[in-house]
């Protein structure tokens, strides 16, 4: 390989900047911070506040408590479907050359 000798080199510099990172984020502490802040957004999440806000911000959810009562006719309730049934069905009249 004609540039083996350069694409070493970029392995090997990108191999110690990793590594210095790494050493870095050791010795600041930073993965004990971070095990404390995603502890503590877990426990937050699973609270019955967090869930009420997921679920009032949630624009979909009318349609995902439709889908879970009958998925199978969640079409036929869909007031887009027949706009979509035409204009698929225009698109098949047009013969393209």
């Amino acid at each position: 390989m004609k540039f083996l000798d350069w694409y070493l080199k970029i392995g090997a510099v990108s191999a110690l900047i990793g590594a210095s990172m790494e050493v870095f984020m050791i010795h600041t502490g930073f993965y004990g911070k971070v095990t404390v802040l995603e502890s503590e957004k877990r426990a937050w999440e699973s609270t019955p506040e967090a869930q009420a806000i997921r679920d009032a911000l949630n624009p979909w959810r009318e349609r995902d408590d439709a889908a879970r009562k009958s998925s199978c006719r969640t079409f036929e309730r869909n007031p887009n479907l027949g706009k979509l049934q035409k204009a698929l069905a225009s698109l098949e009249a047009i013969k393209f050359p």
